[in-house]
């Protein structure tokens, strides 16, 4: 495997392009039952329909969707995607982290440079995204890296064969925690 191009670098992962050469570890990923489970999808996804959908995804270049790298080993373990309203500046975020990677953290530093990334290079105003009530370990990924409790949509959604109500978290750039990669970057190149 090529050393792949990382655009920001956090403490453990990294964000890349999303590439057509991962389009299967995609596919894997995207119809784990523990990713089937948290998007509260029932029906999984040929790979034929993933590599057709792929090209797609990749002329489209209005809707940001990056790789995460482990940076220690340069190995892909996740993606990101922002979905713009270029009308509202606002985007909503979607996060899928490979099932073996999970629990690592991994995500919940890919969010938080997809947010970085979201505000300070694409100047969105606001990020949010759905999220099933008993997917408590995202919930708690979201809010480390800056989301906050917006509402809810009750009965909206499915978990383990029960309803459950479907949360949604927003992020705000004035809410923004901790140091930008994105800033610092920037700032440090032109001294000031």
């Amino acid at each position: 495997m090529t050393t792949p191009l990382i655009w920001l670098r956090g403490q453990r992962v990294g964000l890349g392009p999303y590439v057509r050469e991962l389009v299967e570890d995609y596919w894997r990923w995207e119809n784990d039952p523990s990713t089937i489970l948290g998007f509260g999808r029932q029906i999984p996804e040929s790979l034929e329909s993933r590599t057709a959908g792929i090209d797609i995804q990749l002329r489209n270049s209005s809707f940001p969707r990056f790789t995460v790298y482990e940076l220690a080993t340069g190995r892909p373990v996740g993606k990101t995607s922002l979905t713009t309203d270029d009308v509202t500046r606002s985007a909503e975020f979607v996060v899928n982290i490979a099932p073996e990677d999970q629990g690592r953290k991994f995500g919940t530093e890919a969010t938080w440079l997809t947010l970085d990334y979201a505000f300070h290079l694409a100047s969105l105003r606001m990020v949010w995204l759905k999220v099933l009530e008993h997917n408590i370990g995202a919930i708690k990924a979201y809010e480390k890296a800056g989301f906050k409790h917006a509402g809810r949509l009750r009965r909206a959604g499915h978990w383990l064969g029960e309803v459950c109500d479907e949360l949604f978290m927003d992020a705000l750039p004035v809410e923004f925690p901790g140091d930008s990669v994105v800033l610092s970057k920037y700032y440090k190149k032109r001294n000031l």
